[in-house]
């Protein structure tokens, strides 16, 4: 099996040296399996600058493409004057909403988002108008004389206001939710209620307060987090003699792509082909598309190449960010601790479009009790429109915001109660038999008890008076700047645990498709894996021919460019591209052999008498159970190849009742533990995390190294949330969308992070193996937070937590 001859083409032109690694498939010259942490095969590219990234693509007569953008968010569209911008010499073409071919919307679950602004424009930097023109900045010049009459309207900012006032406007005239038994109208997206315990049957909180010996509340809020990746949004259509388009792109999920894209052109979707081009990180912003129509649009009217490729500034408006959330809590306990209700309100801002506000007020609500035994329990969960930025997909997707209410209220009780915090956490941890808020029955492994004392056990960190230097600035908040002279320091630890569902959830149909091919190359055994599986930094080219060579026993293993033309793999997200696609590939692997062990027999050759069971591939031949080589493979095969293709899928889920919030919603459960340590100048607010260690249970490390670069990125994007990153809007427009003033961790912020990884395998899941990405990210940033509240005593009911909420200035 070859690439496709669009991805050839292009690979040709994609720049010397990169182009035939990122587009002839990625080789595996080592022999380790799962378990073994074999090198990447991309990562010489990738560490030698050389590797293609979708940024990096070009063709000869190739065209830029630009966007038009409102410069408010929320207005009425009067006219549009594109005549000035045709006339600009080099422009090929400047296109309106009339010039859709096809489907006017599109959207990840719901179909709310017009490819180009037709009557109204609801978020700052919508697009409105695109141009394409034989060199980038005269295609900008183009867009500049683009005359657009807007009737500015007041936008709605507040979510609370969109979410209960009746007289609030409404963002869409005729809002939709993805599910429309949860959409109650008006400018809520979804609310998730989930009733348990006497709350199901009509109680209120009042008599459960009364039998508490402890009760706390509190209002938290989450900023709104960028998933700040490095590489922006970007990519490059190729019209087609068939009159179609070769869309090459970097994205999280190449079929959803496809099937919103070619509705909008009018073209059936076997005429819209795609592949993966060089991802430089995505954590959820590239699930939703953004200039995926546009090029296309472009390339179909021009006749030629189009790529597009965003600054900075334009990517924070060209992606979706982390949902900000506004969040009500009460818990109570009684006098041993043990938790016994809870109340919690979540409200998310989804901003002007859907994406996926549904799928994450799904998650909030479900998990919004955490890790916790909680027997009576009332949640109401909302995902609401306003004319804020859109906000999607990231990285935890609604538990996170759940999280750090969560954690901070058991923080809060345990101090009420005078207990540790680790202490409370213990008397009221889940385990596997218990059961969530919405009735799912944990039927996994979940050692939170041990996971918790094994962070209470690690090595602390050495004080800092005990430091060779503890004047050295290097080792003080403010780093470098000698900003803290020491005089105002103090440490403080603190604790995070946080539950987070892995796969798809909610009836969704999540699956990947896989083929595999063994065949002879060179008079030595090869195998091609070939899935629509996108590589977007975690790994998964690794994984994929670490599961060849263990299950086929063959050293040579090529992975082929992610394409359409396999089977779809779904998305990288939901920490579940090794469960599925890792199932799938397995699956496929497995029929291959079968096949193998087929031959066998049909040829008389040595083994041909054993069954399946007795027989196996090792180190390029067919093997005896006993270890006894019988055949090469290279005998076995002759001139043929054995390919299969395998579809694999998890168990179902269901949809969470729209009243009670029960139902079986959720494939796999995955938890992380932090411990962080903090130095605090409370004089200064400065926050230097001197610690931020973390116990995870993975079920099985497939790829060790790997695995801890997942968890040490997971923990300092919590860092980021925790102390720095927020997008800040007012009054619908983004004050900060560079990485000037939008601050991400650097490596002086990011501190050592000890790891201890358990493996308590899930006997539903491929190896036993659970998603790894994300937990961390959710129980880093309260583990931070508690820390700093722990060093000064403040409430700090808010992430991030800037320096005047530590030095106590009204803000």
């Amino acid at each position: 099996m070859t690439a496709s001859a669009p991805g050839r083409a292009a690979a040709a032109r994609a720049g010397a040296g990169t182009a035939g690694a990122a587009r002839t498939g990625l080789e595996s010259s080592t022999r380790d399996g799962v378990g073994a942490s074999p090198r990447r095969p991309d990562g010489t590219l990738k560490a030698a600058g050389e590797f293609a990234f979708s940024s990096d693509m070009w063709m000869e007569d190739m065209l830029w493409g630009t966007t038009l953008r409102s410069p408010h968010p929320r207005a009425r569209i009067r006219s549009i004057d594109v005549s000035a911008a045709l006339a600009v010499p080099g422009v090929h073409a400047v296109l309106t909403h009339e010039d859709v071919p096809g489907e006017k919307r599109y959207g990840l679950e719901t179909r709310d988002q017009p490819v180009l602004a037709a009557d109204q424009v609801r978020y700052k930097g919508e697009p409105v108008a695109i141009a394409a023109a034989d060199h980038p900045e005269t295609a900008r010049r183009a867009l500049d004389r683009v005359r657009v009459e807007y009737e500015v309207l007041e936008p709605v900012c507040d979510p609370r206001r969109a979410a209960f006032d009746p007289d609030c406007p409404l963002v869409h005239e005729e809002a939709v939710g993805a599910h429309p038994e949860h959409n109650p109208g008006g400018n809520v997206v979804r609310r998730q209620p989930v009733r348990t315990g006497a709350f199901a049957h009509g109680a209120g909180a009042a008599e459960l307060r009364a039998r508490a010996a402890a009760v706390v509340r509190g209002t938290y809020r989450v900023g709104m987090q960028d998933q700040a990746f490095l590489g922006p949004e970007s990519g490059l259509a190729v019209p087609a003699p068939d009159g179609g388009v070769d869309l090459y792109i970097a994205t999280q999920w190449l079929h959803v792509d496809q099937g919103q894209i070619a509705p909008c052109l009018g073209l059936d979707p076997d005429r819209v082909r795609m592949t993966l081009a060089g991802v430089g990180g995505a954590f959820g912003a590239r699930e939703d598309l953004s200039m995926q129509i546009h090029a296309c649009m472009l390339a179909l009217r021009t006749g030629r190449p189009v790529k597009f490729v965003y600054n900075r500034e334009e990517s924070f408006f060209g992606h979706v960010h982390r949902h900000p959330a506004t969040m009500r809590f009460e818990h109570g306990a009684d006098a041993e601790g043990r938790l016994l209700y809870a109340t919690l309100e979540i409200v998310l801002d989804g901003g002007a479009y859907a994406s996926t506000t549904a799928a994450v007020v799904g998650v909030a609500s479900s998990l919004g009790l955490g890790p916790y035994e909680i027997p009576n329990a009332s949640i109401d969960a909302y995902g609401v429109y306003t004319n804020n930025p859109p906000c999607g997909a990231m990285r935890g997707f609604g538990a996170v915001q759940a999280c750090f209410g969560y954690e901070a209220q058991m923080d809060r009780l345990a101090a009420e109660l005078g207990l540790h915090p680790v202490e409370l956490r213990t008397r009221n941890a889940l385990s596997q038999g218990s059961r969530i808020a919405t009735g799912q029955r944990i039927d996994m492994p979940l050692p939170m008890a041990e996971m918790l004392a094994r962070s209470r056990a690690m090595a602390l960190p050495v004080a800092r008076e005990a430091l060779p230097d503890p004047a050295d600035p290097r080792t003080l908040p403010g780093g470098v700047a000698g900003t803290s002279r020491g005089e105002g320091v103090v440490r403080g630890v603190g604790y995070g645990v946080g539950l987070k569902n892995l796969c798809f959830s909610e009836t969704f149909d999540d699956y990947s498709t896989a083929r595999v091919r063994l065949e002879v190359v060179g008079g030595e055994p090869a195998v091609l894996v070939h899935t629509a599986a996108a590589e977007v930094g975690q790994g998964l080219v690794t994984l994929q021919g670490q599961i060849a060579r263990t299950e086929l026993g063959v050293e040579r293993v090529t992975i082929l460019p992610a394409d359409t033309s396999v089977g779809s793999a779904g998305s990288s997200s939901a920490s579940r591209q090794s469960y599925v696609t890792g199932g799938a590939v397995k699956a496929a692997c497995e029929a291959v052999r079968r096949r193998v062990f087929s031959l066998v027999r049909e040829r008389g050759l040595a083994g041909a008498d054993h069954p399946d069971d007795d027989l196996a591939l090792e180190g390029g031949t067919v093997v005896s159970a006993g270890g006894e080589v019988l055949a090469p493979l290279a005998d076995v095969l002759g001139g043929a190849a054995v390919e299969e293709t395998r579809v694999f899928r998890h168990r179902p889920t269901r949809m969470l009742d729209p009243t009670t919030g029960q139902g079986d919603s959720h494939v796999q459960f995955g938890m992380c533990v932090h411990r962080a340590v903090v130095d605090v100048d409370v004089d200064l607010g400065l926050v230097k995390v001197v610690a931020l260690d973390a116990v995870q249970d993975v079920g099985r490390a497939m790829h060790p190294r790997q695995l801890l670069g997942q968890i040490h990125g997971g923990s300092a994007q919590g860092l980021g949330l925790a102390l720095m990153e927020e997008v800040h809007v007012a009054g619908g427009v983004i004050r900060n969308p560079s990485f000037t003033d939008y601050l991400i961790p650097t490596v002086l912020d990011t501190p050592p992070m000890g790891v201890e990884v358990l493996e308590h395998a899930d006997p539903h899941a491929p190896y036993g193996l659970r998603g790894a990405g994300e937990p961390p990210t959710l129980s880093s940033t309260p583990a931070i937070v508690a820390a700093v509240r722990d060093a000064t005593g403040r409430t700090l009911a808010r992430a991030p937590v800037r320096p005047e909420d530590i030095v106590g200035v009204e803000h």
